[in-house]
């Protein structure tokens, strides 16, 4: 059964946008898992880059992130659906992240119907959370 909005008609994820405290640390930090750059502009402090990050999602990378910018902000993680979730994870580590959670099997309890995935969760380089999933058992 497919989701649709019955009220944005058309509407579908385009981008996230982060504030690096260490624009060029994120840009070799999201590069390194496989995201490819798209367009970029401006410089210094106003340095922007716009990657595609897979499936027609994108990240924007603004470079003005300062000591004072709260991990995160409102936004509790960033999730991204991929084939394996170890293999994501480990490449991930080895571009510099930090564990959060390693991968494991999380049974949810959710209704309408019970789904069970595949997850792990690690810190990128400027403490922003990124959770790798793959639904391994829809039920209704």
């Amino acid at each position: 059964m497919a989701l649709t909005n019955k009220v944005l008609r058309g509407v579908a994820f385009h981008h996230i946008a982060l504030k690096a405290k260490d624009f060029d640390r994120s840009v070799e930090f999201y590069e390194a898992l496989g995201c490819k750059l798209d367009f970029e502009w401006g410089e210094g402090s106003k340095h922007i880059a716009m990657f595609e990050i897979g499936g027609g999602a994108r990240m924007e990378i603004f470079a003005d992130g300062g000591d004072d910018y709260v991990p995160n902000g409102r936004w509790l993680h960033l999730a991204l659906s991929v084939e394996n979730v170890k293999t994501a994870y480990e490449a991930a580590l080895a571009a510099g992240a930090k564990t959060v959670m390693a991968p494991g099997v999380m049974s949810l309890d959710s209704s309408p119907r019970k789904m069970t995935l595949q997850v792990a969760f690690v810190e990128g380089p400027d403490g922003e959370v990124i959770e790798f999933c793959k639904t391994v058992v829809p039920t209704i």
